[in-house]
């Protein structure tokens, strides 16, 4: 079992997420947490939006921001601009970001 958890962590002004994202998609989705070739913890998301100029990070930020239920300006990628594997981070409460997070990263029904 994936301790939803380890996708992401507290940081005093909101919290960093583990991203693998997939671009050039059939749609745009959060499909829950799986773990990396090494053993780490990371939300799976897929974008429609293709990964030149920015546009796939762009279209992740917004889809965060939109599950998450924040502002498009508290979601940014802070490492991992060019590779698949990023780091995420999200302004607001790490207590009611992690509890959102969770429920993201939960299996659909």
């Amino acid at each position: 079992m994936i301790d939803r958890q380890s996708c992401f962590r507290d940081v005093t002004d909101g919290v960093i997420v583990f991203v693998r994202l997939t671009p050039k998609s059939t749609k745009d989705a959060v499909e829950g947490v799986a773990l990396a070739a090494d053993r780490h913890a990371h939300l799976k998301v897929r974008v429609r939006a293709v990964p030149e100029d920015g546009k796939a990070n762009a279209a992740l930020e917004k889809l965060l921001a939109k599950e998450l239920g924040v502002a498009t300006g508290e979601v940014a990628v802070v490492s991992g601009a060019t590779s698949r594997l990023k780091q995420i981070k999200i302004l607001g409460d790490p207590h009611a970001l992690a509890s959102k997070l969770e429920a993201l990263g939960s299996p659909k029904a």
